[in-house]
């Protein structure tokens, strides 16, 4: 259907957007923002009305950019243009800022960044709305946009939100700097999440000193800084320690970061820290990250981080699948649960310096490395019982819908004079929805994620020559549906809790 468009004149990819019934429509769009022509997003710009359209329509529009392999200066042209001056719905309008991000960060990919005006415009997007932002939830919007675009220039702005923000602020700025490579975390990188780990300056969140902490910890990290982060889980309570001390082990038992790996042995030869007065804390809060298959070329893995409260309830889960490649990581898949201000409701004194935090519950998911909006479950107290008392019941869609993964061209010459084309392409079809169900009188916690995808990969070699024709073509399919659900019963102690990862059959063709 993409190879149809992009042969397609403007009037009749504008005659089709308008002709299809409605619920084709969607898959339509995608298609004409992943053939990406002169005349597909000449007709995607007049067929779109940012003021009129369903925001879910919009919504796929946006997506479909932010996921785009190998986007033109066009393509974000087009959804600046859409996104400017207008009185968008939030979802709309938090959604393209973070699809401005991504495309900005796959142009400069490319060695776009310096070429284009454009490319400087959406930079310029998103740091002239986070420096005019007043409320916390655009500020973060802007700052996950900051984190898909990662972009070096822009990691000073980063840690000054980092180390001065509130505890959102400082957790988007904090996860915008652990998706850089090593070699942008610098010394001065190093010395604001030292800050913030020992909290030289004020208090933290938990949440917020230990992803400080995992950013020291994965990017060569000094013998000092293990050292200190282990000395400082002694003074922690007992969940915040133990995770920390799992994470020190996971690094251990990391046959990818070669450099950490040695560091942490050479350390954990001093028996007086290798003892039992670090590592005799043992609560439930859990992280593990394994491989899931291994290959000489690739490494799949799949990481499960479970932060609880001193009280057994959970303050933050995380879920990976990472694809690890010539030390070039990709997130597949990661979706964070979050709560918070729990400890009130449910009677627990706060640590000393701590500030109470609002009630609120929430999940973010970032996939094929592009960070989507958060999705917000209920916030306050009000909305939590009118949430309880309207709940429907139905799972919160994340992101469905068709993109395209792969698109190659290329024409190789032979020794013998001829000349092969190499045509690959790759598409994945997603249905992720997440579900947070609390029950205030049950005392209990459900979350669920349904992961269903689809991958389809056509390859196409061709040899054409005024003597001589042949094609080899081959087309894969792969299905596959993840559910991975967590029940937590807090109305007793311990606290009762029940993980389950269920996978079902994956056809293979």
């Amino acid at each position: 259907f993409i190879q149809m468009l992009r042969s397609a004149k403007k009037r009749d990819v504008l005659e089709l957007l308008r002709r299809t019934p409605e619920e084709m429509r969607p898959f339509l769009v995608e298609a004409a923002v992943a053939a990406q022509s002169v005349a597909s997003l000449a007709a995607l710009s007049d067929f779109l009305d940012f003021s009129k359209e369903p925001k879910s329509l919009l919504e796929k529009f946006l997506y479909a950019a932010a996921f785009s392999p190998r986007p033109s200066g066009e393509l974000l042209h087009l959804v600046l243009d859409k996104l400017d001056g207008k009185q968008l719905v939030p979802e709309v309008w938090e959604t393209g800022i973070v699809a401005v991000g991504s495309l900005v960060g796959k142009l400069c990919q490319q060695k776009l960044c310096g070429l284009q005006q454009v490319v400087q415009s959406g930079v310029e997007t998103i740091l002239r709305g986070l420096r005019g932002a007043k409320e916390e939830p655009e500020v973060i919007i802007y700052l996950l946009a900051l984190g898909n675009a990662m972009l070096p220039e822009t990691i000073p702005t980063l840690l000054d939100h980092a180390e001065d923000g509130p505890t959102a602020v400082t957790t988007a700025a904090t996860s915008a700097l652990q998706r850089f490579p090593a070699p942008h975390i610098s010394s001065k990188v190093k010395r604001v999440m030292r800050r913030i780990f020992h909290q030289k300056r004020k208090s933290y969140d938990k949440t917020c000193r230990l992803a400080a902490a995992e950013v020291l910890l994965d990017n060569h990290p000094s013998p000092m800084d293990v050292i200190n982060i282990l000395l400082a889980t002694s003074e922690m309570e007992t969940e915040m320690a133990t995770f920390l001390l799992l994470k020190v082990q996971n690094s251990l038992r990391d046959h990818h970061h070669h450099l950490a790996r040695k560091i942490m042995k050479d350390i954990m030869g001093d028996p007086r820290i290798n003892n039992y007065h670090f590592f005799s804390k043992v609560g439930i809060s859990s992280s593990f990250s394994g491989p899931l298959t291994a290959t000489q070329d690739l490494l799949s893995t799949f990481g499960l981080d479970l932060l609880f409260l001193e009280g057994g309830f959970l303050r933050k889960s995380v879920s990976d699948f990472s694809l690890l490649s010539h030390s070039q990581r990709l997130r597949a898949a990661q979706v964070t649960f979050e709560a918070q201000g729990m400890e009130s409701m449910m009677g627990e004194n706060l640590s000393e310096g701590e500030e109470e935090p609002e009630l609120m519950a929430g999940m973010s998911a970032t996939f094929f490395d592009v960070q989507l909006r958060p999705i917000v479950f209920f916030q306050g107290y009000t909305d939590l019982m009118a949430k309880v008392l309207l709940s429907s019941g139905e799972p919160t869609s994340v992101v469905k819908g068709n993109l395209l993964l792969m698109d190659h061209h290329q024409v190789i010459p032979l020794q013998s004079g001829l000349q092969v084309t190499v045509k690959l392409q790759g598409g994945l079809g997603l249905d992720i929805s997440a579900d947070m169900d609390l029950s205030i009188w049950e005392q209990e916690l459900k979350t669920g994620i349904n992961a269903r995808g689809s991958l389809t990969m056509d390859f196409q070699a061709e040899l054409d020559s005024p003597f001589l024709q042949a094609t080899l073509r081959s087309q894969t399919e792969v299905e596959t549906c993840i559910h991975f659900d967590t029940m937590l019963r807090f109305s007793s102690t311990p606290v009762l809790m029940c993980l389950q990862l269920r996978e079902e059959q994956v056809p293979y063709r």
